[in-house]
């Protein structure tokens, strides 16, 4: 058998096929440098982390910084003062607002 035409041959390092008696097909379990991957990148907000530095321009500490500062808001009143006051886009606020509130609490 060959590659499956959705799955590019560079990304993967091993593919198993093996015979879905049921539904007359092959199934795929994908192993190797797709899955590597993703564990390198952490998970949850930390995993925004990377893109968030690369866009900004300033380390995650920065911006962590600036929120321990503010004590008198809410989850969702921080991620619009990120947007509002330093043009975050949502999902960044958020992934850092929720990082620090988690740290926070532990």
């Amino acid at each position: 058998m060959g590659w499956p035409r959705h799955l590019p041959e560079q990304r993967l390092a091993s593919t198993l096929w093996h015979a879905d008696k049921e539904r007359r097909r092959p199934s795929v379990v994908i192993q190797g440098s797709l899955q590597h991957e993703r564990r390198q990148q952490g998970k949850g907000p930390a995993s925004y982390f990377p893109s968030i530095e690369k866009k900004y321009g300033q380390p995650i500490d920065h911006w962590l910084n600036l929120l321990a500062g503010i004590t008198d808001k809410k989850h969702m009143e921080l991620v619009a003062w990120l947007k509002e006051e330093h043009g975050m886009g949502h999902g960044h606020a958020n992934a850092l607002v929720a990082h620090h509130l988690a740290a926070g609490k532990q």
